[in-house]
C-alpha cells in the first residue's frame, strides 16, 4: 500500500462534514484529529477522530473561529494539514496564511483566490474584468443609509442587500422601496458582523422569479481546472437551501456548456485550485448572471458526487498535497436529489427548534440512498450552531427514480424530542410542481408565506391512514372522527367498505405493509388513546376510542384555550438582542418591538396591533426559551 499523502489531519469544523471528511481520510488511511467545543463534548465526530482537541467555549468564535486555538492543536497533535469543511474557517483568507506560516497545509484554495473570489465584492470586479456576466449593481462599499439609498435609485428597485464576505442567507435582505431599504441595511450589517465578523455589506437588483443553479469547480495546483457540472438549489427559504440537485432539469445543453465555461473562466482568471462553486442566478428565459463563487466545499457536494463518481474531499487532499487532477473529463451519470433535514418549527414559520435527540432512527440503507450525519439518538441540538441534523439524498437513473427513493426513505426517519422538517421535505418532493420543475427561489414563501402546517392529503389516503391507525390500536372495535371502524382477519371494515391490508408489524413506531395493494410507510405515535400518524408530508393527530367512550365523550364540557392574545412571546428559542420598547409606551400595528437572535439570524418581532405596554418581562441579553413572555400588552379599553 502507497504512503498516504499526509500522515495526519485536523478537521477545523464540526458535526456532519467533519464526520463526512474522517470518512474519507480513514479510507485514505490518514489519521485525523478533531476539534470540539464544550457544546460538542462527546459528539459523534469527535469519537470517530483518531485524536480530539477540546478547544473550550460553547460559541463559535470561542471555539471553531479561534485560529490560535486551532493552531495550537495543530502543533500538540502533529497534524500536517487542516480541512476546513463548510462554513467557520472555511473562507478565511487569514487563517490559510496562518496555517502557512506555521508550515501546516491547507486543504482547499490558496489564499490569493480566496480573496479574489470569497469577497462579493472583489468576486464581482474579477468576474467582469474576465467577462464573465454580472448582475447590476453597486461593486464597492455602502458608507451609510444615504449612499444605500442612492445606489438603489440608480439601479432600480427591488434591490438585495448581501454581506461581502459571507454566505448561507447570513446578512442578506430585499427591499423594495426607500423605507424598507433604510430599515434592512443595520441589519443586514449586524447579521454580517455576528456571522462572519466583517459588517460590510453591497446592493444589486433583485431579479424576480430567478433560479438558482450552481457550477462545481475542480482545479489542481498545475493550471488544470474542470466544471463537474451543474446543481439545481433553487428551492429555498430565507436564502438557505432546503432541496439540491443535480444535474438541473431546467437547463438544455447550449446554457450548461455557457454556464460551465464560464465557471471554469472565472476560476483560472483568479488561479483558483482545489473544490470550489460558482454560483449564478438564471432568470427564466435562461440569461443567467455570475452571483458569487463559494471558496470551499458545499453543504449539497453529495449529489456532485453520485452524479460523477468522484469524492470530492479526497480530490481536495490530493490536490492539496500537490498531485495532478488525474482525469481530463468527467461523465455525467443519473440524477441526484439531496433534502435538508432541520431542527425547526414549520407551523412556525421554520423557527430554529433546539433540545434532545429522544428518538433518531435513520431509513435502512439500500441502494439509490446516502445519509449524511453527524448526530446519534439522545444527542442535543444546540442553539450556539446551524440546526442541520442529516443530509438525506436519493439518487436513481432518471429524476423520477431518484424522487421515488428519497420521497419513500422520508416517509421512514423517526425523529422525536424536537420539530423538524420532515412533513415539510416529503410535501414539497410531492407538490406537483417539483416534478414539473417549474418554481423559483421564491417558490417556497410563496406557496406558505406562514409556514406549512402540513400537506392535504386525498380522502382515499386518509382513508388508509385511520384503517391503519386501527389495525395497530388492536381493538375489535374504535371510533375515529365518529366513524366506527371494525376489525377482520384480513383487514378493516369500515362503513360500505372494507381494507385490506397485510403486514409483518407487530410493535415499534414504524409501520409498513399494504394497503389495499399500495404500500405505505408511516410513523406512528401514541399517548394512551390519541395516536400522531406522520405520511406522505402529513401529520394526522387522531383520538381512537372504544364505542362507549367515543359515546361518553360528547357529554364532556369543553375546556377554553388560555388567552395569551396580551402577550408578546418569543417564536423561538435564542437571545434576546434588543427591547425597541419601554414600559407604558403606546405603540402602532407593525412597531418594531424586539429582536430575537437564533442561530445567527436576526428575527424582528412586530405589534400586531395598536397597544400600550403594561410590562416588559424580559430584558436585553436574555437567553429565550420558545413562547416566553417577552412583554405584555395593557387590556384593550
Amino acid at each position: 500500500m502507497a504512503s498516504p499523502l499526509f500522515r495526519k489531519i485536523l478537521i477545523a469544523n464540526r458535526g456532519e462534514i467533519a464526520c463526512r471528511v474522517i470518512r474519507t481520510a480513514k479510507a485514505m488511511g490518514i489519521a485525523t484529529v478533531a476539534v470540539y467545543s464544550d457544546a460538542d463534548k462527546g459528539a459523534l465526530f469527535t469519537q470517530q477522530a483518531d485524536e480530539a482537541v477540546a478547544l473550550g467555549g460553547s460559541t463559535a468564535a470561542e471555539s471553531y473561529l479561534n485560529i490560535p486555538k486551532i493552531l495550537a492543536a495543530c502543533a500538540q497533535t502533529g497534524a500536517e494539514a487542516v480541512h476546513p469543511g463548510y462554513g467557520f474557517l472555511s473562507e478565511n483568507a487569514g487563517f490559510v496564511d496562518a496555517l502557512t506560516a506555521a508550515g501546516i497545509t491547507f486543504i482547499g484554495p490558496p489564499a490569493s483566490a480566496m480573496r479574489a473570489l470569497g469577497d462579493k465584492i472583489a468576486a464581482k470586479k474579477v468576474a467582469q474584468s474576465c467577462g464573465v456576466s454580472v448582475v447590476p449593481g453597486f461593486v464597492g462599499e455602502l458608507a451609510d443609509a444615504q449612499a444605500a439609498i442612492k445606489v438603489a435609485r440608480d439601479v432600480g428597485y427591488p434591490v438585495i442587500l448581501k454581506a461581502a464576505a459571507g454566505g448561507g442567507g447570513k446578512g442578506m435582505r430585499i427591499a423594495r422601496s426607500d423605507a424598507e431599504l433604510v430599515e434592512a441595511l443595520p441589519l443586514a450589517q449586524s447579521e454580517a458582523k455576528s456571522s462572519f465578523a466583517d459588517a460590510r455589506v453591497f446592493i444589486e437588483r433583485y431579479i424576480e422569479n430567478p433560479r438558482h443553479i450552481e457550477v462545481q469547480v475542480l482545479g489542481d495546483q498545475h493550471g488544470k481546472v474542470l466544471a463537474l457540472f451543474e446543481r439545481e438549489c433553487s428551492l429555498q427559504r430565507r436564502h438557505q437551501k432546503v432541496i439540491e440537485e443535480a444535474p438541473s432539469a431546467f437547463l438544455d445543453e447550449k446554457t450548461r456548456a455557457a454556464m460551465c465555461a464560464q465557471a471554469v473562466q472565472l476560476a483560472k482568471a483568479a488561479g483558483y485550485f482545489s473544490a470550489g462553486t460558482v454560483e449564478f442566478i438564471v432568470a427564466p428565459d435562461k440569461s443567467f448572471y455570475f452571483l458569487e463563487m463559494n471558496t470551499r466545499l458545499q453543504v449539497e457536494h453529495p449529489v456532485t458526487e453520485l452524479v460523477t463518481g468522484l469524492d470530492l474531499v479526497e480530490q481536495m487532499i490530493r490536490v492539496a498535497a500537490g498531485e495532478r487532477l488525474a482525469f481530463d473529463k468527467v461523465e455525467l451519470n443519473g440524477h441526484a436529489i439531496e433534502a435538508r433535514l432541520y431542527a425547526e418549527d414549520p407551523a412556525r414559520g421554520f423557527l430554529p427548534s433546539i433540545g434532545r435527540l429522544t428518538r433518531y432512527r435513520s431509513p435502512a440503507p439500500r441502494e439509490g440512498l446516502r445519509l449524511d450525519s453527524g448526530i446519534r439518538e439522545g444527542d442535543e441540538i444546540s442553539m450556539y450552531y446551524d440546526p442541520m441534523i442529516a443530509k438525506l439524498i436519493g439518487f436513481g437513473a432518471t429524476r423520477e427514480q431518484a424522487t421515488s427513493r428519497i420521497v419513500q426513505a422520508l416517509d421512514e426517519f423517526e425523529v422525536e424530542g424536537v420539530r423538524h422538517n420532515l412533513t415539510f421535505l416529503a410535501a414539497l418532493l410531492r407538490h406537483p410542481r417539483f416534478p414539473a420543475c417549474d418554481f423559483s427561489t421564491g417558490f417556497i414563501a410563496a406557496q406558505w408565506p406562514q409556514g406549512f402546517a402540513g400537506a392535504k392529503l386525498p380522502p382515499e389516503t386518509l382513508t388508509r391512514l385511520h384503517a391503519v391507525a386501527a389495525w395497530v390500536f388492536g381493538a375489535p372495535q374504535v371510533v375515529i372522527d365518529g366513524v366506527l371502524y371494525t376489525r377482520e382477519a384480513n383487514g378493516i371494515h369500515a362503513p360500505g367498505q372494507h381494507l385490506h391490508i397485510q403486514s409483518d408489524w407487530t410493535f415499534g413506531p414504524l409501520w409498513q405493509g399494504v394497503v389495499e395493494g399500495l404500500a405505505m410507510s408511516i410513523l406512528l405515535g401514541r399517548q394512551g388513546h390519541k395516536f400522531t400518524l406522520r405520511h406522505a408530508g402529513a401529520e394526522l393527530k387522531l383520538e381512537l376510542l372504544s364505542p362507549r367512550a367515543a359515546e361518553l365523550l360528547h357529554k364532556m364540557p369543553d375546556k377554553p384555550a388560555p388567552d395569551l392574545s396580551r402577550y408578546l412571546l418569543s417564536p423561538m428559542p435564542g437571545l434576546l438582542l434588543r427591547l425597541e420598547v419601554k414600559e407604558g409606551e403606546t405603540v402602532r400595528a407593525g412597531q418594531v418591538l424586539a429582536v430575537v437572535e437564533a442561530m445567527k439570524m436576526e428575527n424582528i418581532l412586530r405589534a400586531p396591533t395598536d397597544a400600550r405596554i403594561a410590562a416588559l418581562k424580559a430584558k436585553a441579553g436574555d437567553s429565550l426559551r420558545v413562547d416566553q413572555i417577552i412583554l405584555e400588552f395593557a387590556p384593550q379599553a
